[in-house]
């Protein structure tokens, strides 16, 4: 994983990461007490993948709409 930026609530967060074949991509995780506080995957944007790590971190902020502002919060 090269990045991973939570809300503002921390009950959200989005990684963004390297595959082994130089490839990359992201996935948005939950965070809820019923899941014991567990990370949960919630859309499985996993399985794209990118050539670079700002089109994966563009796909993300098209993809996931609370991203763009705690991306702001995280610089």
């Amino acid at each position: 994983m090269f990045r991973s930026i939570e809300n503002g609530d921390n009950d959200r967060c989005v990684d963004l990461f390297e595959r082994p074949d130089r490839t990359f991509g992201f996935e948005e995780f939950r965070r809820d007490v019923e899941d014991a506080g567990l990370w949960t995957p919630v859309a499985y944007y996993s399985g794209q993948s990118y050539t670079t790590a700002a089109e994966a971190f563009d796909a993300a902020l098209r993809a996931v709409t609370w991203l763009s502002e705690a991306a702001q919060k995280t610089k």
